[in-house]
Protein backbone atom coordinates (compact mmCIF):
# COMPACT_ATOMS: atom_id res chain seq x y z
CA UNK A 1 0.00 0.00 0.00
CA UNK A 2 2.78 2.40 0.96
CA UNK A 3 4.71 1.47 -2.17
CA UNK A 4 1.75 2.20 -4.44
CA UNK A 5 1.31 5.56 -2.71
CA UNK A 6 4.99 6.33 -3.30
CA UNK A 7 4.59 5.45 -6.98
CA UNK A 8 1.63 7.84 -7.28
CA UNK A 9 3.66 10.61 -5.65
CA UNK A 10 6.52 10.05 -8.10
CA UNK A 11 4.09 10.08 -11.01
CA UNK A 12 2.60 13.36 -9.75
CA UNK A 13 6.07 14.91 -9.42
CA UNK A 14 7.00 13.87 -12.96
CA UNK A 15 3.69 15.20 -14.27
CA UNK A 16 4.25 18.52 -12.49
CA UNK A 17 7.77 18.87 -13.91
CA UNK A 18 6.55 18.17 -17.43
CA UNK A 19 3.72 20.68 -17.00
CA UNK A 20 6.13 23.36 -15.79
CA UNK A 21 8.39 22.73 -18.79
CA UNK A 22 5.42 23.12 -21.13
CA UNK A 23 4.33 26.30 -19.35
CA UNK A 24 7.87 27.68 -19.57
CA UNK A 25 7.79 27.48 -23.36
CA UNK A 26 4.39 29.19 -23.41
CA UNK A 27 5.52 31.94 -21.05
CA UNK A 28 8.67 32.52 -23.10
CA UNK A 29 6.60 32.95 -26.25
CA UNK A 30 4.21 35.32 -24.49
CA UNK A 31 7.15 37.34 -23.16
CA UNK A 32 8.56 37.68 -26.68
CA UNK A 33 5.19 38.81 -28.00
CA UNK A 34 4.88 41.35 -25.17
CA UNK A 35 8.30 42.86 -25.90
CA UNK A 36 7.61 43.10 -29.63
CA UNK A 37 4.18 44.67 -29.13
CA UNK A 38 5.45 47.05 -26.43
CA UNK A 39 8.14 48.50 -28.67
CA UNK A 40 6.33 48.41 -31.99
CA UNK A 41 2.53 48.61 -31.62
CA UNK A 42 1.49 50.08 -28.28
CA UNK A 43 3.88 51.21 -25.58
CA UNK A 44 3.14 50.60 -21.92
CA UNK A 45 5.63 53.30 -20.93
CA UNK A 46 5.88 57.03 -21.56
CA UNK A 47 7.77 56.52 -24.82
CA UNK A 48 5.89 56.14 -28.08
CA UNK A 49 5.90 52.84 -29.93
CA UNK A 50 7.15 52.54 -33.50
CA UNK A 51 3.74 52.46 -35.16
CA UNK A 52 2.64 55.45 -33.09
CA UNK A 53 5.26 57.48 -34.99
CA UNK A 54 5.26 55.68 -38.34
CA UNK A 55 2.10 54.75 -40.21
CA UNK A 56 1.61 51.01 -40.62
CA UNK A 57 0.53 51.66 -44.22
CA UNK A 58 3.82 53.44 -44.97
CA UNK A 59 5.65 50.59 -43.25
CA UNK A 60 3.98 47.79 -45.21
CA UNK A 61 3.61 49.64 -48.51
CA UNK A 62 6.79 51.70 -48.73
CA UNK A 63 9.48 50.71 -51.22
CA UNK A 64 12.42 52.43 -49.52
CA UNK A 65 14.07 51.31 -46.30
CA UNK A 66 16.55 53.76 -44.80
CA UNK A 67 15.98 54.09 -41.05
CA UNK A 68 19.52 55.26 -40.25
CA UNK A 69 20.36 57.71 -43.03
CA UNK A 70 18.24 60.84 -43.33
CA UNK A 71 15.75 61.42 -44.80
CA UNK A 72 14.50 58.33 -43.00
CA UNK A 73 12.35 55.88 -44.93
CA UNK A 74 10.51 53.00 -43.27
CA UNK A 75 9.09 50.96 -46.12
CA UNK A 76 9.71 47.32 -45.27
CA UNK A 77 9.05 45.92 -48.75
CA UNK A 78 12.78 45.76 -49.68
CA UNK A 79 13.45 43.65 -46.60
CA UNK A 80 10.40 41.47 -47.25
CA UNK A 81 11.30 40.94 -50.91
CA UNK A 82 14.90 40.08 -50.03
CA UNK A 83 13.76 37.59 -47.40
CA UNK A 84 11.30 36.02 -49.84
CA UNK A 85 13.96 35.85 -52.58
CA UNK A 86 16.46 34.07 -50.35
CA UNK A 87 13.78 31.69 -49.05
CA UNK A 88 12.64 30.92 -52.61
CA UNK A 89 16.17 30.14 -53.78
CA UNK A 90 16.73 28.01 -50.68
CA UNK A 91 13.51 26.15 -51.40
CA UNK A 92 14.53 25.42 -54.99
CA UNK A 93 17.85 24.03 -53.75
CA UNK A 94 16.91 22.33 -50.50
CA UNK A 95 13.42 20.91 -50.97
CA UNK A 96 14.00 18.65 -54.01
CA UNK A 97 17.33 17.36 -52.70
CA UNK A 98 15.86 16.82 -49.25
CA UNK A 99 12.81 14.86 -50.43
CA UNK A 100 14.84 12.76 -52.89
CA UNK A 101 17.31 11.96 -50.12
CA UNK A 102 14.44 10.97 -47.85
CA UNK A 103 12.92 8.72 -50.51
CA UNK A 104 16.25 7.02 -51.11
CA UNK A 105 16.92 6.44 -47.41
CA UNK A 106 13.40 5.21 -46.75
CA UNK A 107 12.74 3.04 -49.79
CA UNK A 108 15.95 2.17 -51.60
CA UNK A 109 18.95 2.30 -49.27
CA UNK A 110 20.10 -0.81 -47.45
CA UNK A 111 20.51 -0.60 -43.67
CA UNK A 112 24.28 -0.40 -44.12
CA UNK A 113 24.09 2.48 -46.59
CA UNK A 114 21.48 4.26 -44.47
CA UNK A 115 23.72 3.94 -41.43
CA UNK A 116 26.54 5.50 -43.46
CA UNK A 117 24.58 8.45 -44.89
CA UNK A 118 22.52 9.43 -41.83
CA UNK A 119 25.52 10.57 -39.74
CA UNK A 120 26.62 12.89 -42.54
CA UNK A 121 23.18 14.50 -42.63
CA UNK A 122 23.34 14.95 -38.87
CA UNK A 123 26.77 16.56 -39.19
CA UNK A 124 25.41 18.85 -41.89
CA UNK A 125 22.64 19.92 -39.53
CA UNK A 126 25.09 20.60 -36.71
CA UNK A 127 27.51 22.85 -38.59
CA UNK A 128 27.40 26.44 -37.21
CA UNK A 129 25.74 28.95 -39.50
CA UNK A 130 28.81 31.19 -39.49
CA UNK A 131 30.74 28.35 -41.13
CA UNK A 132 28.09 28.21 -43.86
CA UNK A 133 28.53 31.95 -44.30
CA UNK A 134 32.28 31.63 -44.84
CA UNK A 135 31.64 28.70 -47.17
CA UNK A 136 29.38 30.90 -49.27
CA UNK A 137 31.87 33.78 -49.36
CA UNK A 138 34.98 31.74 -50.10
CA UNK A 139 33.62 28.93 -52.27
CA UNK A 140 30.10 29.34 -53.66
CA UNK A 141 30.43 32.92 -54.92
CA UNK A 142 34.00 32.85 -56.34
CA UNK A 143 34.07 29.20 -57.44
CA UNK A 144 30.53 28.60 -58.71
CA UNK A 145 28.45 31.74 -59.19
CA UNK A 146 31.06 34.03 -60.75
CA UNK A 147 32.46 31.46 -63.24
CA UNK A 148 28.94 30.55 -64.39
CA UNK A 149 27.17 33.89 -64.49
CA UNK A 150 30.05 36.32 -64.96
CA UNK A 151 32.62 34.45 -67.04
CA UNK A 152 30.24 32.32 -69.12
CA UNK A 153 27.14 34.53 -69.32
CA UNK A 154 28.73 37.98 -69.04
CA UNK A 155 26.53 39.12 -66.16
CA UNK A 156 27.71 41.32 -63.33
CA UNK A 157 28.03 39.42 -60.07
CA UNK A 158 28.63 41.22 -56.80
CA UNK A 159 30.72 39.65 -54.06
CA UNK A 160 27.63 39.77 -51.83
CA UNK A 161 24.51 38.52 -53.57
CA UNK A 162 21.16 36.89 -52.87
CA UNK A 163 21.96 33.78 -54.92
CA UNK A 164 24.90 32.83 -52.72
CA UNK A 165 22.82 33.38 -49.58
CA UNK A 166 19.95 31.31 -51.00
CA UNK A 167 22.22 28.42 -51.98
CA UNK A 168 23.83 28.36 -48.55
CA UNK A 169 20.47 28.38 -46.77
CA UNK A 170 19.22 25.72 -49.19
CA UNK A 171 22.08 23.46 -48.13
CA UNK A 172 21.27 24.19 -44.50
CA UNK A 173 17.65 23.06 -44.77
CA UNK A 174 18.42 19.77 -46.55
CA UNK A 175 18.86 17.81 -43.28
CA UNK A 176 15.57 19.14 -41.90
CA UNK A 177 13.61 18.23 -45.03
CA UNK A 178 15.21 14.82 -45.41
CA UNK A 179 14.84 13.89 -41.74
CA UNK A 180 11.19 14.95 -41.36
CA UNK A 181 10.20 13.55 -44.76
CA UNK A 182 11.93 10.25 -44.06
CA UNK A 183 10.05 9.94 -40.77
CA UNK A 184 6.79 10.53 -42.64
CA UNK A 185 7.66 7.99 -45.33
CA UNK A 186 8.76 5.32 -42.87
CA UNK A 187 5.53 5.83 -40.90
CA UNK A 188 3.50 4.53 -43.87
CA UNK A 189 2.36 0.99 -43.00
CA UNK A 190 4.26 -1.85 -44.58
CA UNK A 191 0.97 -3.45 -45.62
CA UNK A 192 0.38 -0.70 -48.19
CA UNK A 193 3.72 -1.39 -49.84
CA UNK A 194 3.08 -5.13 -49.87
CA UNK A 195 -0.36 -4.59 -51.40
CA UNK A 196 1.25 -2.61 -54.22
CA UNK A 197 3.85 -5.30 -54.84
CA UNK A 198 1.12 -7.95 -54.82
CA UNK A 199 -0.58 -6.12 -57.69
CA UNK A 200 2.60 -6.27 -59.75
CA UNK A 201 3.84 -2.73 -59.12
CA UNK A 202 7.51 -1.90 -59.30
CA UNK A 203 9.40 -0.26 -56.44
CA UNK A 204 9.18 3.09 -58.23
CA UNK A 205 5.42 2.72 -58.70
CA UNK A 206 4.92 1.83 -55.04
CA UNK A 207 7.08 4.73 -53.95
CA UNK A 208 5.57 7.38 -56.22
CA UNK A 209 1.92 6.27 -56.21
CA UNK A 210 1.45 4.80 -52.74
CA UNK A 211 4.09 5.81 -50.21
CA UNK A 212 4.57 9.47 -51.12
CA UNK A 213 0.82 10.24 -51.37
CA UNK A 214 0.26 8.49 -48.04
CA UNK A 215 2.98 10.62 -46.41
CA UNK A 216 1.93 13.79 -48.22
CA UNK A 217 0.90 15.72 -45.11
CA UNK A 218 4.20 15.06 -43.34
CA UNK A 219 6.21 15.96 -46.43
CA UNK A 220 4.37 19.25 -46.94
CA UNK A 221 4.76 20.07 -43.26
CA UNK A 222 8.51 19.48 -43.53
CA UNK A 223 8.62 21.80 -46.54
CA UNK A 224 6.82 24.58 -44.69
CA UNK A 225 8.95 24.20 -41.59
CA UNK A 226 12.11 24.28 -43.71
CA UNK A 227 10.96 27.47 -45.47
CA UNK A 228 10.25 28.98 -42.05
CA UNK A 229 13.80 28.06 -41.09
CA UNK A 230 15.07 29.75 -44.25
CA UNK A 231 13.09 32.91 -43.53
CA UNK A 232 14.51 33.12 -40.03
CA UNK A 233 18.15 32.41 -40.91
CA UNK A 234 20.46 35.22 -39.81
CA UNK A 235 24.23 34.84 -39.83
CA UNK A 236 24.79 33.04 -43.14
CA UNK A 237 22.42 35.41 -44.95
CA UNK A 238 24.08 38.45 -43.38
CA UNK A 239 27.53 37.29 -44.45
CA UNK A 240 26.64 36.19 -47.99
CA UNK A 241 23.79 38.52 -48.99
CA UNK A 242 25.27 41.85 -47.94
CA UNK A 243 23.61 44.82 -46.28
CA UNK A 244 22.20 46.75 -49.20
CA UNK A 245 18.52 47.44 -48.77
CA UNK A 246 16.95 47.56 -52.22
CA UNK A 247 13.78 46.32 -53.86
CA UNK A 248 15.08 43.94 -56.50
CA UNK A 249 14.37 40.53 -57.93
CA UNK A 250 17.87 40.07 -59.33
CA UNK A 251 19.55 37.29 -57.32
CA UNK A 252 23.01 38.51 -58.38
CA UNK A 253 22.59 41.81 -56.53
CA UNK A 254 23.34 42.42 -52.83
CA UNK A 255 20.32 42.47 -50.58
CA UNK A 256 19.38 42.88 -46.94
CA UNK A 257 16.91 40.56 -45.28
CA UNK A 258 14.89 41.29 -42.17
CA UNK A 259 17.18 39.22 -39.98
CA UNK A 260 20.29 40.87 -41.43
CA UNK A 261 18.88 44.32 -40.66
CA UNK A 262 18.13 43.33 -37.06
CA UNK A 263 21.68 42.07 -36.59
CA UNK A 264 23.32 45.15 -38.12
CA UNK A 265 21.33 47.71 -36.19
CA UNK A 266 21.43 45.86 -32.86
CA UNK A 267 25.24 45.64 -33.08
CA UNK A 268 25.67 49.28 -34.07
CA UNK A 269 25.63 52.55 -32.15
CA UNK A 270 21.91 53.19 -32.51
CA UNK A 271 20.68 54.83 -29.27
CA UNK A 272 18.01 52.92 -27.37
CA UNK A 273 14.59 54.52 -27.54
CA UNK A 274 15.15 56.18 -30.92
CA UNK A 275 12.90 55.52 -33.89
CA UNK A 276 15.77 53.68 -35.59
CA UNK A 277 16.10 51.41 -32.57
CA UNK A 278 12.36 50.74 -32.43
CA UNK A 279 12.37 49.75 -36.09
CA UNK A 280 14.20 46.58 -35.00
CA UNK A 281 11.12 45.49 -33.08
CA UNK A 282 8.77 46.40 -35.93
CA UNK A 283 10.80 44.23 -38.31
CA UNK A 284 11.02 41.53 -35.63
CA UNK A 285 7.24 41.57 -35.22
CA UNK A 286 6.84 41.21 -38.99
CA UNK A 287 9.25 38.29 -39.04
CA UNK A 288 7.53 36.69 -36.04
CA UNK A 289 4.16 37.03 -37.77
CA UNK A 290 5.46 35.43 -40.98
CA UNK A 291 6.96 32.43 -39.19
CA UNK A 292 3.84 32.05 -37.07
CA UNK A 293 1.69 31.98 -40.21
CA UNK A 294 4.00 29.42 -41.83
CA UNK A 295 3.89 27.17 -38.78
CA UNK A 296 0.12 27.55 -38.58
CA UNK A 297 -0.23 26.57 -42.23
CA UNK A 298 1.98 23.51 -41.69
CA UNK A 299 -0.19 22.40 -38.75
CA UNK A 300 -3.34 22.93 -40.82
CA UNK A 301 -1.90 20.94 -43.71
CA UNK A 302 -1.02 18.05 -41.42
CA UNK A 303 -4.53 17.97 -39.96
CA UNK A 304 -6.30 18.54 -43.26
CA UNK A 305 -4.48 16.05 -45.47
CA UNK A 306 -3.38 13.41 -42.97
CA UNK A 307 -4.44 9.93 -44.01
CA UNK A 308 -5.37 7.52 -41.24
CA UNK A 309 -4.45 3.89 -41.86
CA UNK A 310 -5.52 1.10 -39.64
Amino acid sequence: MAQSKLVRVKERIVETILFLCAMLSILTTLAIIFVLLNESVISFTDEKAFFEEVSIFDFLGGTEWSPIIKPQKFGVLPLLSATALVAAIAGVIGLPIGILTAVYLSEYASPKVRGFIKPFLEILAGIPTVVYGYFGLTFITPMIIKPVFEDMMGLTVRSYNALSAGIVVGIMIIPMVSSLSEDALRAVPRSLREAGYALGSTKFDVCSKIVIPAAFSGIVASFLLAISRAIGETMAVTMCGGNTSQLTGNPLQPIQTMTAFIVNVSQGDTPAGSIEYKSIYAVGLTLFTLTLIMNGVSIWVMKRFREVYE
